[in-house]
């Protein structure tokens, strides 16, 4: 069962898709704050799916949702700090592929709604020191598990306090939380349709 979710994953990624507007206004974080560090875990197979899901490791967010990024950039800077993005715009044809194959609406949004990273309007994120070295947070990326709430306190006291300053920085920028990854945050100010611009198009 498993090789026919991933070969579908694969034949989904490889499809045209139609109707989409190159960048849909879209702006790549870097061009607003190029501090920011760069990770996108989906360019890569270190995800939950073992697979590279985009071409190309770049960052697209609503230009809104990233100014309040470079404003939580430019606060956690005066402590020596820096935001990494795990992830970013997420194509919609993406999200029903990751809702096969965790239909859990506690880390993968119904894409019959769809997500705010498929509006362009939420980050994963982290943090790292002045050296780029991530710090000590409740858990991976992905880990779908309680650990990963943010009201989960049985944790060690570095990533208790980490994801304290991470949640401090966010919310004093405007974003909101989401209470079972501590990782992402949402801008509940940027209200925007579903987009599906394949990846493809926003590299060139």
């Amino acid at each position: 069962m498993r090789y026919f979710l991933v070969l579908a994953f694969l034949l989904i990624l490889g499809a045209p898709t139609f109707g989409a507007t190159p960048k849909a206004n879209l702006v790549e974080l870097t061009t607003v704050a190029p501090r920011v560090k760069i990770d996108l875990r989906y360019a890569t197979p270190d995800n939950f799916t073992g697979k590279t899901v985009y071409p190309c490791g770049r960052c697209f967010l609503r230009p809104g949702t990233a100014a309040k990024i470079a404003k939580a950039q430019e606060y956690l800077a005066r402590q020596g700090l820096s935001l990494k993005m795990w992830d970013c715009y997420r194509p919609l044809s993406v999200q029903k592929i990751f809702w096969t194959l965790v239909p859990d609406t506690r880390y993968v949004a119904d894409p019959a709604k769809g997500s705010s990273h498929n509006r362009g309007t939420a980050v994963d994120v982290t943090l790292v020191d002045a050296t780029g070295k991530e710090l000590e947070m409740p858990t991976g990326f992905d880990d779908f598990s309680p650990k990963a709430f943010l009201a989960e306190t049985a944790l060690p006291p570095a990533a208790l306090k980490n994801r304290a300053i991470l949640l401090d920085a966010m919310q004093r920028a405007g974003f909101k939380p989401l209470s079972t990854e501590w990782w992402h945050y949402e801008d509940p100010d940027e209200s925007h349709d579903l987009l599906d611009v394949p990846f493809q198009d926003l590299c060139r």
